[in-house]
């Protein structure tokens, strides 16, 4: 049996915001917040031919407390001026995300909101073409990427956002065509080490980045901001411990806005069916050499390849050691294994360590499902079908709330923690 189940994604925002002003002054910065996006989002309906404004929700993760541009459908929100307010239920995971709730579709986005207007703009443009994006033709995709933790992989998409990189930075069309060349031959090369990582990249990309090309279009950046802006976006990406699920943001963004001078409403000709890839060879008229491996050798240190390739070889083998840790963790030893019913996730994308064939690892991750709620802080072992989730032993349970090493679980009723004696390991049983 198939089981069904919900997938967000959680960015952590490092913008501080400060919740102790007047409350008064603190609504009228959320109707202001509401009224620039709306604003924006009229301005650009000739983007995807509709008007991207639809239901938000900014939520305080601390304490739940919502504001929306809309009522719900069940009067959990609360009328306030020119805005509405209320708590998000405890069953609903907080994220940055699309999320359908009480009669409506809402872009959710968390607080603190960006203190600049046009990266606020961006976020919240980012998220309601989720809200869209079923209307607009586009599957939500959940693809793992996990090529993009290995040594090769992350060095070819280094290097591929290096040429991108020149490529935003000069405004000789011939040199920036030259520069798009060597980012489309690194990424293909990419492709040929890694059977099959042309179609799982694509399909993130048809997600996360043409929603992160539609909320840079809509944030307002002129053409000077916006290159600083994709410039500045690669130096803070690259510094994440992981490219697997948010290397998206980076590429179709910059590759489209690159292609919006000569072909304006390029987007519209998008669908669920594109390789993107092949898409941007054909539009920007480029001619790739036969021979991927010896071209892409040639150029590799016009892009600072030596200090790439000297640093992933570190890191391969800090990996390494990473991943045995955390294989004997959820693994080897003794572990609690909670299958899910109807599972609903929340996580941060940047730091997850993908291990072999046997799944991944998320730092920090929420959990909610007909069980419960699980809420981790040191890390679990994700399978690779979704079909379970491993964490360490309970240290203590006491009634329904079960303790671990960084984990804490919230039993529903229904349901308890049995141990197998033979292996150790515990799991889930239903009364």
């Amino acid at each position: 049996m198939i089981k069904k189940f919900h997938i967000t994604i959680l960015f952590f925002m490092f913008i501080q915001l400060s919740f102790g002003q007047k409350t008064s002054t603190f609504q009228d910065s959320i109707a202001t917040y509401f009224d620039e996006i709306k604003t924006e989002a009229n301005k650009h309906q000739q983007l995807w031919e509709k008007n991207l404004y639809e239901p938000i929700l900014l939520v305080n993760p601390n304490s739940r407390q919502i504001f929306a541009n809309f009522p719900d459908s069940v009067g959990i929100l609360k009328q306030n001026g020119k805005i509405y307010s209320g708590i998000l239920p405890g069953k609903i995971n907080i994220a940055n995300t699309a999320v359908n709730w009480n009669g409506r579709r809402w872009a959710m986005i968390m607080f603190p909101l960006p203190t600049n207007k046009q990266d606020r703009i961006n976020l919240l443009a980012h998220e309601l073409f989720h809200v869209s994006q079923p209307s607009l033709g586009f599957k939500l995709f959940n693809t793992e990427n996990n090529h993009l933790d290995q040594k090769d992989g992350r060095i070819y998409l280094r290097l591929e956002l290096e040429a991108l990189k020149k490529a935003l930075q000069t405004n000789n069309k011939t040199e920036q065509k030259t520069h798009l060349t060597n980012a489309l031959a690194f990424r293909k090369y990419r492709y040929s080490l890694y059977p099959g990582a042309d179609t799982s990249e694509n399909l993130l990309e048809l997600n996360e980045g043409i929603a992160e090309y539609t909320g840079s279009i809509i944030s307002g950046r002129n053409r000077k901001q916006s290159s600083g802006h994709f410039v500045q976006s690669i130096n803070s990406f690259l510094s994440n411990p992981t490219f697997v699920r948010s290397f998206a943001y980076q590429t179709i963004p910059i590759y489209g806005y690159l292609l919006d001078s000569a072909k304006k409403g390029w987007n519209r000709e998008i669908t669920i069916k594109t390789n993107l890839a092949d898409y941007f060879i054909k539009a920007f008229d480029i001619t790739l050499p036969n021979d991927l491996k010896k071209s892409t050798d040639l150029i590799v240190n016009q892009y600072n390849g030596k200090a790439i390739i000297s640093e992933e070889k570190t890191r391969e083998e800090k990996t390494k050691k990473l991943i045995a840790g955390y294989k004997s963790k959820f693994i080897t030893q003794p572990h609690f294994e909670l299958v899910f019913e109807q599972m609903n996730v929340s996580f941060d994308p940047r730091n997850i360590v993908p291990i072999e064939d046997k799944g991944t690892v998320y730092p920090n991750i929420r959990v909610t499902d007909k069980w419960g709620i699980l809420t981790v802080e040191n890390g679990a072992l994700m399978s690779s079908k979704w079909d379970k989730i491993s964490v360490t032993t309970p240290l203590k349970m006491e009634n329904k709330n079960i303790n671990g090493e960084g984990w804490t679980l919230e039993l529903n009723d229904g349901y308890s923690v049995a141990k197998d004696e033979t292996t150790g390991n515990y799991k889930l049983t239903k009364k």
